[in-house]
């Protein structure tokens, strides 16, 4: 019982993921990966900077090395934050993303503000003519 607890705990006790400790986290990530642990808790990583992303990619690169599958769970805003800058949000939670929300998640919304420039601008100009009018009809 005691190796699949230890190494569980051993990333919890994470409490930060800065350059000053990045190389000590990814052996701790290491080690956890290779005792068997595929799921980590990241909910006490309070204080984080850029290498944090890093850090997470190396561990699911070595996750993919080993053929296991990756779960990082409880990320704290911060460490969110980070993800959504640097957008790899997909590269670490591939599974989460589309579980989010059923399919809506796969759409890119960064996409969206695009879309509307393919459309020729007067079709929308007659459309909200189109509007405009059958409005005025049930007006009256």
């Amino acid at each position: 019982m005691n190796a699949v607890t230890e190494p569980v705990d051993n990333l919890q006790s994470l409490t930060s993921l800065t350059v000053l400790n990045a190389t000590a986290a990814l052996e701790r990530g290491y080690a956890a990966l290779k005792a068997g642990q595929t799921v980590f808790d990241l909910r006490h990583v309070l204080t984080v900077d850029s290498v944090a992303v890093s850090v997470m990619l190396s561990w699911q690169r070595a996750a993919q090395q080993a053929g296991v599958k990756l779960e990082l769970k409880n990320l704290p805003p911060a460490l969110q934050s980070l993800t959504k800058l640097y957008g790899v949000c997909s590269l670490l939670f591939p599974t989460d993303v589309k579980l989010e929300q059923d399919g809506a998640a796969l759409r890119n919304p960064a996409h969206d503000e695009f879309s509307p420039v393919k459309a020729p601008e007067s079709v929308f100009s007659k459309k909200t003519q189109v509007a405009g009018d059958s409005a005025a009809h049930h007006h009256h």
